[in-house]
């Protein structure tokens, strides 16, 4: 029994130490590439890293490559500088040095060719709110490994009422979430020009989060009241954070289906609604398209083997020792 508490132990902190470093990595990763992106100036294509908490800039290019860049640019501009160009704007950011380009600004660009939100309008509520769903799982995750109720129980609320405090003071207090409405807005408006529908959609996503933050904190209370009455319901605590991966998967896939069937008349190009590539290679118009899963993907993997052992482990224990608390 007791080296299988420590098993078990060792185990939920070996996932907490993932689900910490994994809020943080790259979970999935996409490329675009074209004619006008050649490799020696855009190895990595316009390439752009999902995180739970937001999408950020993949691309790489410096040094030789961002020269290649610039010139194949200035070319394409002066071949025709009136009409509209995935890589009009790009000049400004090539033109910063060797930092390189901004691919989530190229990526909203070359998306804007096929009438396509910009990315910073998908998952407005899950991303603001994801580290607040990060502490909710590393305590479930710290309070799996502890073998007895008593000390489970006060883990689970002491923690709870640490995350529950920390979301109410960051998401009204600190005014997080009126701001985050305001960028959600301003950022949409940039591609889409209907300020009230904007001013709808802003409300929308205020309203969401407000429920997601209150829902979130009746599921921690929730949790508490399964573990003090139900001997087996310590397993959700395994389970739940185990199932990330999926989670993420999930979410992931319905706002790619959002996106690929809610294009608007602006592109370029007219395109049928469709469903943009999740895992593999693909093809919209003249863009090649690459996603895959990322480093961070791999430490959810790591959670869910882990959690799974676990699990598997503390069940046979209540099985085996049906007095255990």
């Amino acid at each position: 029994m007791e080296k299988q508490n420590r098993l078990v132990a060792g185990l939920s902190l070996i996932s907490l130490v993932c689900l910490i470093v994994a809020y943080f990595a790259p979970i999935w990763w996409v490329s675009l590439t074209a004619p006008n992106y050649p490799e020696d100036a855009f190895p990595d294509g316009i390439r752009i890293h999902f995180h739970f908490d937001g999408v950020y800039n993949g691309c790489k290019a410096a040094g030789k490559g961002t020269r290649m860049a610039n010139e194949i640019i200035q070319k394409d501009l002066a071949h025709d500088d009136e009409r509209y160009n995935p890589v009009l704007d790009a000049k400004k950011n090539v033109d910063k040095g060797a930092e390189g380009l901004d691919c989530v600004h190229e990526m909203n660009t070359i998306n804007h060719y096929v009438g396509m939100f910009p990315i910073a309008s998908g998952a407005p509520v899950e991303k603001p709110l994801a580290k607040f769903f990060f502490g909710f799982f590393g305590v479930m995750l710290l309070a799996f490994a502890v073998p007895h109720k008593k000390t489970r129980l006060s883990l689970l609320t002491a923690g709870f009422s640490a995350v529950a405090a920390w979301m109410l003071i960051d998401q009204f207090v600190l005014g997080k979430l009126a701001s985050h409405v305001a960028f959600y807005t301003a950022e949409t408006a940039t591609f889409f020009n209907e300020p009230e529908k904007i001013k709808a959609w802003g409300e929308n996503v205020a309203l969401a989060s407000k429920i997601v933050i209150f829902g979130l904190i009746a599921v921690m209370a929730l949790v508490i009241a399964g573990v003090a009455k139900l001997r087996s319901f310590q397993l959700v605590m395994a389970l739940v954070p185990a199932l990330l991966p999926v989670f993420f998967v999930v979410t992931y896939s319905a706002w790619l289906w959002f996106f690929g069937h809610n294009l608007h008349p602006w592109g370029a190009f007219t395109v049928k609604p469709f469903m943009p590539t999740v895992f593999g290679e693909g093809k919209v118009a003249q863009f090649s398209t690459y996603s895959y899963p990322y480093w961070g993907y791999g430490l959810l993997v790591v959670i869910f083997v882990c959690m799974m052992l676990a699990l598997l482990i503390r069940r046979k224990q209540l099985r085996d020792n049906p007095e255990q608390e």
